[in-house]
């Protein structure tokens, strides 16, 4: 796809995932999310190498600054999300023994949508280049996207050793609905409690992809 017109400086959001930048996108995947998936994929090397592997370079919105990938949004949408990879993959990578349990902590993170919904797959932004508005511009991608393909909501989930993330969706009009408390994932996973928020799409959705 060609590159969206919201741009914030030098940072330009584009939809999909640009050819070659695979390693880049899972490396910064994996800096936001990888004591999350570390269990699953680690060792680190592996991990992002899986990511990498089997990104769905279409379910994802990307920010840009000097060609390098400085953000990422995925959503997931007709059964497709940003990470993908099916259990052969995993048994393939990881061998049989090792591949069963991770297959387990991996059908933790699955989310189906419900009719006309689209769910956030996670949003990760460059450390060096935080507090620039990247987030911001890749949310309105993500709305973007969600206009364009008839939803009529958008849902995530946020976990609670992530109070930046959830002041950011707040912003941008997201609502908490519900915490599910897991007090059993924090020492395995890194965080005790994960609440769903819900965000309407709306009309002005449909021009926020092109900067009207």
């Amino acid at each position: 796809m060609e590159p969206a017109n919201a741009r914030n400086g030098t940072v330009t959001c584009r939809r999909g995932v640009p050819e070659g930048a695979e390693g880049e996108v899972a490396a910064l995947y994996w800096e936001a999310f990888g004591r999350k998936l570390g269990p699953a994929l680690d060792p680190p090397e592996t991990g992002r190498a899986f990511i990498a592997a089997h990104l769905n370079h279409d379910r994802g919105v990307t920010a840009l600054a000097d060609g390098a990938v400085v953000g990422i949004a995925g959503h997931r949408l007709g059964g497709r999300a940003l990470t993908g990879g099916d259990v052969p993959d995993v048994l393939s990578t990881y061998g049989v023994l090792r591949g069963l349990p991770r297959l387990a902590v991996l059908a933790l993170f699955d989310r189906t949508p419900e009719e006309a919904e689209l769910v956030m797959d996670g949003i990760a932004v460059d450390a060096r280049h935080r507090g620039q508005g990247i987030g911001s511009l890749l949310l309105a991608q993500v709305a973007a996207v969600a206009a364009e393909n008839g939803c009529r909501r958008i849902r995530l989930d946020v976990i609670d050793t992530n109070p930046r993330a959830r002041a950011l969706y707040e912003r941008h009009g997201y609502v908490a609905r519900h915490t599910e408390r897991t007090p059993y994932l924090r020492r395995l996973l890194g965080f005790g409690a994960v609440t769903t928020m819900y965000r309407p799409v709306t009309a002005a959705d449909r021009t926020a992809g092109d900067g009207r």
